[in-house]
């Protein structure tokens, strides 16, 4: 049984003596999201149901925010070409876009995370829209003004932009740049 615990200790510990193979997946200093933790692997049951609170109150709301800020990847089509090619064409799109976008940025530590063995299963990736090449032309000149890492996918050789995918990040620093948009459909 996998029991999801906030990562809280009385004490300091490196996050790889806290999280199994965690020093094969980021260093030290990166930030850590919630994780699936084996029920023991960093506190036996007593403690796991006296140290929440206390550590909550010592860490502050800060802690509690890191604690759940999860990775993401989002993937934004044009609404008007989903109109007019055939779905699997769209759908490869959004496949070259991804794919780029986390190629480009492999060695960047939330890159890393996203992609561990132990979240294969677990990514997490919003499929946005947008009505058609002018909103996703300012879409990402304004990811690109703000440093988010993405990717502006331009079909070739018909030099048509059809997507843009983040890089993983933390969905905090990028939502904002997506409240707006609709979920593709």
């Amino acid at each position: 049984m996998l029991t999801l615990l906030p990562l809280r200790l009385p004490f300091s510990l490196p996050v790889a003596a806290t999280l199994p193979n965690a020093a094969l997946l980021l260093p030290a200093s990166t930030r850590v999201s919630l994780r699936q933790i084996t029920q023991g692997a960093s506190m036996n049951a007593a403690a796991a149901s006296s140290a929440p609170d206390a550590a909550a109150a010592a860490t502050g709301e800060e802690g509690a925010k890191e604690a759940v800020d999860v990775l993401v990847q989002y993937v934004v089509l044009r609404r008007d070409l989903a109109d007019a090619w055939p779905l699997g064409s769209v759908v490869a799109q959004g496949c070259h876009a991804a794919v780029a976008a986390v190629w480009a940025h492999r060695d960047h530590p939330d890159t890393a995370a996203y992609c561990a063995p132990d979240n294969l299963d677990r990514m997490h990736k919003v499929t946005l829209e947008v009505k058609g090449e002018t909103q996703l032309n300012n879409l990402a000149e304004k990811l690109a003004a703000a440093g988010v890492r993405h990717k502006l996918w331009i079909e070739q050789p018909e030099n048509i932009p059809t997507c843009i995918a983040t890089a993983p990040c933390p969905k905090s620093q990028v939502s904002s740049f997506f409240k707006k948009l609709k979920l593709c459909k």
